[in-house]
């Protein structure tokens, strides 16, 4: 059993039910759920089943109706106010009159950072994320991988424990996502940050994950954990493994299930 220092996020009986015109809609039901430090825990589900929205709860932007959850062994509001994780959203999000320098800054300067140390943290975010060189284009001169790329720098530029990713390769193509994929592994790698990352694709889940959560449809609750049994360092080759495809199948039964809930 993992210390209470060592565990980024503890879930306890989470729920969460939306008042709507049409009555109570139950997002999130009894989901418990211990992410360790420097894990990488993918969330994934059919559409509507609430893995958002548990993000969004972590992230203190929804408070659960019951249960508890805590953040590096505080609240998230008070993790949120501590800078314990930083979000990277399902569209990059860039203001477009500001250069990809200004971007990653934009946090920054909510929270007040001198101009130099400013200036220091995102170029070196900058270029953790592959993108040194083009610090003054605009987001609209960049594809939409590079977009995320610089949303991910942004995440990191106050170098937070915690990077909560919402599906955020979901509108790219395959090649650029495998090629995002590999880069986003080396950099969990070389940080040792812990990642909560929700996805809709099996193959992503697998390769990018030390532990697959399965979740079912609404009302969200968890049917399923995985621990990968792969390895740190993983080629987009280990996909065609009997290993990774052991571990795509459970996944795969595990949603079907779900469905016939």
């Amino acid at each position: 059993m993992p210390s209470s220092s060592s565990i980024a996020i503890d879930a306890r009986d989470v729920g969460l039910r939306f008042d709507t015109a049409d009555g109570y809609v139950e997002a999130l039901k009894g989901v418990n759920l211990t992410v360790n430090s420097g894990e990488f825990v993918s969330l994934i589900g059919p559409s509507g089943c609430g893995k958002t929205t548990f993000l969004r709860v972590v992230a203190a932007l929804e408070e659960p109706t019951s249960g508890q959850i805590m953040v590096n062994g505080m609240s998230p509001d008070e993790a949120r106010r501590a800078r314990a994780y930083g979000y990277v959203f399902q569209a990059a999000g860039l203001y477009p009159w500001r250069t990809i320098f200004r971007n990653v800054c934009l946090p920054l300067e909510v929270m007040r950072f001198g101009r130099e140390e400013r200036a220091e943290r995102a170029r070196k975010a900058i270029e953790m994320v592959g993108l040194g060189g083009f610090e003054n284009r605009f987001p609209w001169q960049l594809s939409g991988g590079m977009q995320q790329r610089a949303s991910i720098a942004r995440a990191l530029c106050f170098d937070a424990e915690i990077l909560l990713m919402d599906e955020p390769f979901g509108a790219l193509d395959e090649i650029v996502r495998d090629r995002l994929n590999e880069h986003l592994l080396s950099l969990w790698r070389r940080t040792g940050k812990t990642v909560a990352f929700v996805t809709h694709s099996i193959p992503e889940a697998v390769y990018l994950s030390t532990k697959i959560v399965v979740m079912s449809s609404r009302p969200g609750r968890i049917t399923d954990v995985i621990e990968s049994p792969l390895g740190r360092d993983r080629p987009l080759e280990i996909r065609d493994t009997s290993v990774f495809l052991e571990v795509a199948q459970r996944v795969r039964a595990g949603l079907r299930s779900s469905h016939d809930d």
